[in-house]
């Protein structure tokens, strides 16, 4: 499955290159999880939106936000000229992408991607054509379940209308780039989605909760609280204010069936942890 990681700057944290070094490690970290592409979003001032579905480009700045992404794992893509950009981003958003639809090769299906103002990333995979079917959304760019669902957020659905219709398996974190102080983290059924807050209250989330406890030995971030998340948990962070909601995580009788890709490479313990915490409900049948 995919790897998400990201980071959400505390507006009253004194250390900017500390978070950054966290991020750069969890992206690297993240690779674990597929070798097949890369991408990251750095997010500054707002500016004019001009692209409005998923591109080809590797490098590509629209709405203020940059997107920069390629084939391979994290230490590919990732430049050491993209450092001050991380540095100076309130928001910087990470995936690393194993293909469950379309070619590994394809940018445009490699997220983070750009659809109308949003900027997202999505671990899992869903029922695209039952999304489109119910919120009428317009033909894709690529193949990717994942461009689908943020079509729907982006047309302006109510987010738990959305993250409740989605039939599969799914995490997913993303932006307004009108409102880059805003994020929102969310986990459907069965793709792991855990959040930590560091000493200086900066926020960031992953995909394996293993990857902050190594965050700490290898960095001098340290963290105060580290959570998996829920199933049918919807977070909305802006500013210091954190606020929660709660959908239907639904998936398909498949799904469960694939316990090595939704987990993989977490711990024993955290996996038994993981399993014991499932609340999602199985789908009767699926949307053709």
């Amino acid at each position: 499955m995919c790897g998400l990681f990201g980071l959400y700057r505390s507006p009253g944290a004194r250390h900017p290159e500390r978070a950054s070094d966290a991020f750069v490690a969890l992206g690297m970290l993240a690779g674990e999880r597929s070798a097949d592409s890369t991408g990251v979003a750095l997010f500054g001032r707002p500016g004019t939106i001009n692209v409005e579905t998923p591109t080809v480009q590797g490098d590509v700045t629209d709405g203020g936000c940059r997107v920069v992404k390629g084939r391979g794992t994290f230490l590919r893509v990732w430049r050491h000229d993209l450092l001050a950009g991380l540095d100076a981003a309130p928001v910087a958003l990470g995936q690393v992408r194993r293909a469950t639809r379309g070619r590994p090769d394809r940018l445009v299906e490699t997220g983070p991607l750009l659809v109308g103002a949003l900027t997202g990333t999505h671990s899992g995979d869903v029922d695209a054509a039952g999304l489109r079917a119910r919120f009428a959304t317009p033909p894709a760019a690529g193949d990717a379940d994942s461009e689908v669902i943020f079509q729907a957020l982006a047309a302006g659905h109510r987010p738990e209308n959305v993250l409740s219709a989605l039939h599969g398996r799914a995490a997913l974190a993303w932006v307004d780039r009108t409102r880059p102080g805003r994020l929102h983290l969310a986990r459907g059924a069965l793709s792991p989605l855990c959040v930590a807050v560091d000493a200086e209250g900066n926020l960031y989330w992953a995909s394996n909760p293993d990857w902050f406890r190594r965050v700490e030995r290898d960095t001098s971030v340290r963290f105060r609280s580290a959570v998996l998340l829920r199933e049918g948990t919807h977070l909305t962070v802006e500013g210091d204010e954190v606020s929660s909601a709660e959908f239907v995580p639904t998936a398909r009788p498949g799904d469960p069936m694939m316990p090595d890709r939704v987990w993989q490479d977490f711990t024993t313990t955290d996996r038994e942890h993981a399993l014991a915490q499932r609340r999602h409900r199985i789908a009767e049948t699926c949307v053709a």
